[in-house]
This record gives C-alpha cells, sequence and structure tokens, in this order.
C-alpha cells in the first residue's frame, strides 16, 4: 500500500473516532459481552478478537456529516457479530437510516461476474486460457486477440476505457439516463489502441467486466442478470438482491443518495442521486443489494460454497510480481474479482463500490475469522480520494494498515 493511502486510512479512522454523536446511530453487538473483550467460539482452537464495538460505533456517529449522510454497517465472523447504523434515510425528514435498505452495490458486482465465470470454468464450459476472441469473434477486433479470459478477469488485458459522455459531474448528471449497450461500449474500447500488450500490466478497467459479462452471454446462450441470479442470487436465497437493468430507480426499501455539487459561487450543494442510470456499470457495476446479502454472499464465497476447488484460489491470486499498475508501478493488487490489503496485520480480500450518492465494501480475511460489509452514503462517490467514513469503517473492522 503507497503512503498516500496509508495517510488516508490514519486521517479515516482519527475522523471516525473523533465524530461526536450529532446522528442517529444503532448498533446491536454480540449479548453479554464488553466490547472489544474476547470470545470462545465452539468448534474453534483458540480465541476470537470480538469485534471493537466502540470504535464501530464511532466510525458512523455525527453522520450526516460533509462526507456522508449515511452508513450501514455489518461485521462478522468468528469473533461474532457486531451491526450498526448511522444517518438518516434521508435529509428532508432526517429520520434514521433503515439498516435493511437496498443500495446500489457498483463494482461488487464484479465479485459475482468473476464467481460465475469461474463456475463456468468449472463446468468445462470455457477455459481461463482461451482466448476471449475465440468466444466472442465478432465482438473482440484481431488486436485484442491474445488477451484472454484469466487477463479480464484480473485487468491485465490492456484494454481501454469505453467513451462514455460527459468529462465532469455537471455533465455526468445531465447525461445519467443515457442508455448504454455493453456491445457498444466493447466496439468503443476495442477501436482504440491496446494500453500494453496483454498480461504485462494491469489497469483495473470496467471494461474488462463487460466483456466477461458478454462471455457468459455467449457461451451460455442466456442473459448475464438471469445466469448470475440462477447461480448465485437464488441458491443462495439473496433475495435483496437484483440486477436492475435499465431501471434507474432503487426497488423497495433505500436510503436516499446524494451527492456534493460545487455551485457557481463557490459553495457546495448536495444533489439527490438517487435516480441514475445503470446501464454504464452493467456485469462491471450495476447490482443492488443489502448488507445482509452481501455478508451472506461473501462469507459463502470465501467458504467454498459458491467457486469450488482449484478455481476458487483464482479469486486469491495476483498476477506474477512482474505485472505491475499501469501509471503507477505500484504492486499489482487485483485478482479475479477481489483486491487484497494488509490491515491490522492481516491480509483482507474484498472489493469496494462506487455508485453515485453510495460507497459500498465487502471484505474478510481468507479463514473467515472477520468480515465486514457497508454501505456508505457518500456525498464524494466515485471521486479520486476514498471516502473517509468509509476508511473509517475498514480500519475500525480490521485494524490499521502497515506503519511506514
Amino acid at each position: 500500500m503507497n503512503r498516500s493511502v496509508r495517510t488516508l486510512l490514519a486521517s479515516a479512522l482519527v475522523l471516525g473516532i473523533a465524530g461526536g454523536a450529532a446522528g442517529p446511530v444503532s448498533a446491536v453487538a454480540p449479548a453479554d459481552r464488553a466490547p472489544g473483550s474476547r470470545l470462545t467460539v465452539p468448534g474453534t482452537p483458540r480465541y476470537q478478537d470480538a469485534p471493537d464495538a466502540r470504535a464501530l460505533s464511532a466510525a458512523i456517529a455525527g453522520l450526516p456529516r460533509q462526507d456522508a449522510v449515511s452508513a450501514l454497517v455489518r461485521v462478522g465472523g468468528t469473533g461474532g457479530p457486531w451491526h450498526g447504523s448511522g444517518g438518516v434515510h434521508e435529509l428532508p425528514s432526517g429520520r434514521p437510516a433503515d439498516p435493511a435498505g437496498r443500495f446500489r452495490a457498483g463494482s461488487v458486482t464484479k465479485v459475482f461476474t468473476a464467481a460465475a465465470v469461474l463456475q463456468l470454468a468449472g463446468e468445462r464450459k470455457l477455459s481461463l486460457d482461451r482466448t476471449a476472441r475465440h468466444y466472442l469473434p465478432d465482438l473482440i477486433p484481431a488486436a485484442y486477440g491474445e488477451v484472454t479470459v484469466r487477463q479480464l478477469l484480473d485487468h491485465t488485458s490492456g484494454i481501454p476505457a469505453a467513451d462514455l459522455p460527459g468529462t465532469n459531474l455537471e455533465e455526468w448528471y445531465a447525461h445519467r439516463f443515457d442508455v448504454h449497450t455493453p456491445h457498444a461500449m466493447v466496439a468503443s474500447a476495442t477501436s482504440k489502441k491496446r494500453e500494453f500488450a496483454p498480461g504485462s500490466s494491469q489497469h483495473y478497467l470496467n471494461i474488462n467486466y463487460t466483456v466477461l459479462g458478454l462471455l457468459i452471454e455467449r457461451v451460455t446462450g442466456r442473459t448475464y442478470a438471469q445466469e448470475v441470479a440462477d447461480r448465485i442470487l437464488r441458491p443462495l436465497g439473496l433475495r435483496s438482491t437484483y440486477f436492475p437493468g435499465a431501471d434507474p430507480g432503487i426497488r423497495g426499501p433505500h436510503n436516499r443518495g446524494y451527492q456534493a455539487f460545487a455551485t457557481a459561487g463557490g459553495g457546495v450543494e448536495l444533489r439527490d442521486v438517487t435516480v441514475w442510470g445503470p446501464t454504464d456499470g452493467w456485469a462491471a457495476g450495476d447490482i443492488i443489494s443489502t448488507t445482509a446479502d452481501l455478508e451472506r454472499f461473501i462469507t459463502a464465497l470465501f467458504g467454498g460454497r459458491v467457486v469450488r476447488g482449484p478455481l476458487l484460489e483464482e479469486m486469491f491470486t495476483l498476477p506474477d510480481a512482474s505485472v505491475r499498475t499501469y501509471g503507477s508501478g505500484e504492486p499489482a493488487r487485483f485478482s479475479a474479482g477481489l483486491s487484497v490489503l494488509t490491515l491490522g496485520g492481516r491480509q483482507v480480500w474484498g472489493k469496494s463500490g462506487g455508485r453515485w450518492g453510495y460507497n459500498t465494501v465487502v471484505a474478510a480475511t481468507r479463514d473467515l475469522s472477520r468480515t465486514l460489509v457497508h454501505s456508505v452514503g457518500a456525498t464524494d462517490a466515485k471521486g479520486k480520494d476514498t471516502n473517509a467514513t468509509s476508511m473509517g469503517i475498514v480500519v475500525a473492522a480490521f485494524g490499521p494498515p502497515p506503519a511506514g
């Protein structure tokens, strides 16, 4: 992790713990235990740390504030559960946030897409080492003929981003109801020169998972949403999770999302961005879910109940050490659907997601001793800097990054 990210994590921790209790906060911690105590879990050979309830409560206290209007948090694992929520359902009424509300989970969608692709590989309906062009000869031009399915999964394909209208927040807002098709986005991206030779570098881009969504449809003959629903959502009982298609709204109970917009006088206004077209995300970022559903999903996934056998290791395997991040030269940190950080002295695997007004994180240690799912009503979602409330929750759940 680079120094700027470490500094941000430390700042987020300070902001989270120092926050006052100006906004509504509710929490459920393990019964009959003081926050931060230790719990013996039946069937485990050693004591496990319980979630730090005080730090978690502090991380979501004081909402709404400048960077976020709400936060929904679920921590689990062998140390016991902690559930909490803070902030408001909507700014006009000020009523407490609904802890069971749905939200846009953004790029957490990629974990579902990767899992479906790996299932298909396990069924020998596709091979990770075959080229995307082999399956999609009419969509992937010869210039990208060497790109393999595995390179799409870990963002080492070299395919650049598709062109979408707008260059700033106001312009994106004006185009929020535009409908984008995956075929058109792939055509836009592959009409351009590749960023690097496939497998030689890593650049995290949605286009890789847009191609994977089309690949799923080609090898199964069914829609991407149908395949993921039948393979993952229904078997796991994820009843509050769905793919919105072209619907710009969020069905069922949900908290409103707000985004900070600059005003002509140099100030900032919060604009309700709950209703926003999702088609630019599709298989890379359009899923709508709840913290309870995502907790069930990540626990089942890491436990080997979604992707089985050696293929699950693809989700916990980074590219070769010689592969560096495009543009920065930092070590690659994305695997098939996940990424990895060191927090509290242990590896934490997971995925973040951002859609306008909403930031989401799903994360866990490989052994499931600690899991975290949170949705933050971020007013700076999709910004270049990490949301402070979001990172405060992550640090409270797992601990700080390495010093130095």
